[in-house]
């Protein structure tokens, strides 16, 4: 990860309070002002002016001089505090390799009370009203949206594992704080980079497990062969940020387009040809 583990593990209390203020204070202002940290620390500003200067060098804040010196979280100084709660309530104990990126998430290995994932929501990396476009549930731009929209979209995605599991193959969800999930560790490829030698029966248990999710009231609303794992012969589905309920006005043509996609890679990889209304019902009945 962008932040080395030495550094999180050696952070001290001023430079985690520090960050705490940035993260209070990022709901008024886009950039804290010096004197409003001060005053959320009750640190002297040269107390306060050396550890600024660590953790921008850490990588876990920014400073801007324009229009007066104030300083922001990234996302290194937000995955710092949402480890340190997690290592604090015992969750994980040790933070391991990226094995995993998306559009807007990073997963890394970690150690729990056996193999975890921690996924890091990174929503904002591009243009944030174009993000808003596909969410529902993005909050309005205010002075801080990545921030705020990171964590929601984790929220989301744990709700949606909570609710889902184990009726339908996801995760196992375990904990989540601000904008990271942590679930069980899934060890297996994506759909798109396997050969599967009976491809209809795969094709099918999507379906059943998508079937499932219906009746829990869940719709994926973003799925296709790039997230779904294939765990020992069985399919897993993940990335549950963009779920909808099936009371909304768009649910049936947003379920019809998770079933086009992957109907359409089964077409396209294995020539498998499996009627579209025949798999709806499925689904939907």
């Amino acid at each position: 990860m962008p932040v080395s583990a030495e550094h999180i593990r050696t952070l001290n209390k001023y430079e985690k309070a520090i960050l705490l203020a940035l993260e209070r204070g990022m709901k008024k202002y886009a950039w804290v002002p010096l004197e409003q940290l001060k005053t959320l620390t009750k640190l002297s500003e040269s107390e306060i002016n050396y550890r600024l200067s660590r953790l921008i060098a850490w990588g876990m804040v920014r400073f801007n001089p324009v229009p007066y010196d104030g300083y922001s979280l990234v996302f290194g100084g937000y995955d710092t505090l949402a480890l340190a709660t997690l290592t604090h309530k015992g969750t994980i104990s040790a933070i391991g390799s990226q094995i995993g990126e998306g559009k807007e998430s990073v997963v890394h290995e970690a150690l729990g009370l056996g193999p975890v994932a921690i996924k890091f929501h990174r929503v904002g990396g591009r243009s944030f009203s174009s993000a808003r476009l596909n969410r529902d549930y993005m909050p309005e731009e205010g002075h801080c949206p990545w921030l705020m929209a990171s964590r929601k979209s984790a929220e989301r995605e744990f709700e949606a594992l909570m609710t889902l599991h184990p009726m339908v193959s996801v995760p196992l969800p375990i904990a989540q704080n601000r904008h990271a999930v942590v679930m069980a560790l899934i060890n297996g490829p994506n759909l798109n980079r396997c050969r599967l030698e009976a491809p209809q029966e795969i094709l099918e248990e999507i379906l059943e497990n998508v079937h499932n999710a219906y009746k829990a009231g869940v719709i994926h609303a973003d799925l296709s062969e790039y997230n779904i794992l294939i765990e020992d012969g069985r399919v897993v589905l993940i990335d549950w940020p963009q779920w909808i309920p099936t009371t909304h006005v768009n649910a049936g043509s947003i379920v019809g387009r998770d079933i086009d996609n992957i109907l359409a890679f089964f077409q396209r990889k294995y020539q498998l040809e499996y009627n579209r209304e025949e798999a709806v019902q499925w689904v939907i009945g």
